[in-house]
């Protein structure tokens, strides 16, 4: 397979994460990396390789890159994604999406216009129990999926938003536990689940006072396909508990995840996930005793394996070998957009006292 040229803008914390994939992969030539703070470009290019810039206008016309993996703060994806695709570069954003919709509209139709990909990380749809739960939903062996359920009792502390000067704030974030802890799992509720058709939420700050933003948020849903769903979200649960998403089905079988034990991961804090991705919940008619089998396959893996590297080095090796094959990538940009709509339902929901129904204008 044809190698892309791939550069990464915005080099903080995950950024290394990424960083270490692209130089990894057989799909990927790593040419560059773009940061305001040019020391920490140079620190990265001194271990991965690649000339560095302080300006990503600069870096799209001096390495012209095929490919750019955007690792900025959220609000600053958009005007990184629109200089991309007007380089003619495809794009692979860190999740959030972006902070508003708006700013996701803007980056769908310059990617569109430009006739270049956009995908959004979401490493845990390449969870192993993740993978077998869609695979057990798609061939009924559930039913229809009639309730989907994601939990997160986790937990962030005053050093974790006094961090970055943008954690915490409406105007750096965008938000709280919804748009920095919850986008992985509000994508694969609504990628088991289906289109969704209406959102009733409420948010709120039960414990960081030094915050602007949310720490804790909930809210009910109804899906296009008739089901119904159920979000419990916070980072106020010392020292955080577990992150788990289920999904139960018309014959009564039920599929679940617990993608994260205790607190979840900080990208560039945490050192390694405490327990791999687990199947917590599997009663599927004629295969209830298979959790054991599940868990110690997926326990094995995990010894070989670093969980918190190898499943973004999959997708981003998926987005550019869908960039050569000229195919969407697993998790488009009209993925990332639905994720910031579920956020963006439940901020509005607070402010009207009202339902939300989908899609969700900006």
């Amino acid at each position: 397979m044809r190698r892309l040229r791939t550069a990464l803008t915005g080099c903080g914390k995950v950024a290394g994460i990424h960083a270490e994939a692209l130089r990894d992969a057989p799909e990927s030539e790593l040419v560059g990396f773009c940061d305001r703070d040019l020391g920490r470009a140079e620190a990265f290019a001194g271990e991965y390789g690649g000339r560095v810039f302080a300006d990503l206008g600069e870096m799209l016309r001096s390495v012209e890159p095929e490919a750019l993996v955007v690792c900025t703060p959220h609000p600053l994806h958009a005007d990184a994604c629109e200089a991309a695709a007007a380089a003619g570069a495809h794009v692979l954003v860190e999740k959030p999406m972006a902070a508003s919709l708006a700013d996701c509209d803007r980056m769908l139709r310059a990617t569109e216009e430009a006739g270049v990909r956009l995908g959004v990380i979401s490493q845990r749809r390449f969870y192993e129990p993740v993978r077998r739960m869609k695979a057990a939903i798609e061939a009924g062996k559930i039913g229809r999926p009639v309730l989907g359920v994601f939990q997160m009792y986790s937990w962030r502390d005053e050093a974790y938003y006094a961090s970055d000067p943008w954690r915490g704030t409406w105007a750096g974030e965008g938000g709280g536990v919804l748009v920095n802890q919850s986008p992985h799992q509000l994508d694969l509720l609504q990628w088991l689940m289906g289109p969704i058709e209406e959102v009733f939420g409420y948010w709120g700050n039960l414990n960081h006072p030094s915050i602007e933003v949310d720490d804790t948020a909930v809210a009910s849903l109804r899906f296009r396909g008739g089901g119904l769903g159920a979000i419990v979200t916070s980072v106020s649960q010392k020292p955080g508990i577990y992150t788990k998403v289920h999904v139960h089905g018309s014959n009564g079988a039920s599929v679940g995840v617990e993608t994260d034990s205790g607190a979840t991961f900080v990208a560039g804090v945490s050192s390694e996930v405490d327990d791999p991705p687990l199947n917590d919940v599997w009663t599927v008619p004629g295969e209830e005793g298979l959790l054991a089998e599940f868990e110690a396959e997926d326990r094995r893996l995990a010894k070989e394996r670093s969980v918190t590297k190898y499943y973004h080095a999959v997708q981003i090796r998926e987005f550019l070998q869908a960039a050569v094959a000229g195919r969407e990538p697993l998790v488009t940009g009209r993925d990332g957009r639905v994720v910031v709509e579920m956020m963006q339902a439940i901020y509005r929901s607070q402010e009207t006292g009202r339902p939300v129904r989908f899609p969700v204008e900006a």
